[in-house]
C-alpha cells in the first residue's frame, strides 16, 4: 500500500510523519494504527500489532 508523499515537502515533519505512517503501512499484517493530533499536529502514531496462531494440528 503506497502512501503518497507529493505536497509533504512544503513542511519537512508533515514529510517524516508521512514517511512513518507508510513504513508501519508496509511492515504491518494485522492490526491497526492510530493517529493522535492535537491543535491540527500529529503528537503520536499507536501501532497495535496482532500476532495469530494456527492451532490445527
Amino acid at each position: 500500500m503506497a502512501l503518497k508523499l507529493e505536497n509533504t515537502h512544503r513542511e519537512p515533519r508533515m514529510s517524516a510523519i508521512a514517511t512513518q505512517i507508510s513504513d508501519i503501512l508496509q511492515e504491518i499484517r494485522f492490526g491497526s494504527i492510530e493517529i493522535t493530533i492535537h491543535e491540527g499536529k500529529v503528537v503520536q502514531i499507536e501501532r497495535k500489532e496482532k500476532l495469530r496462531f494456527d492451532n490445527k494440528k
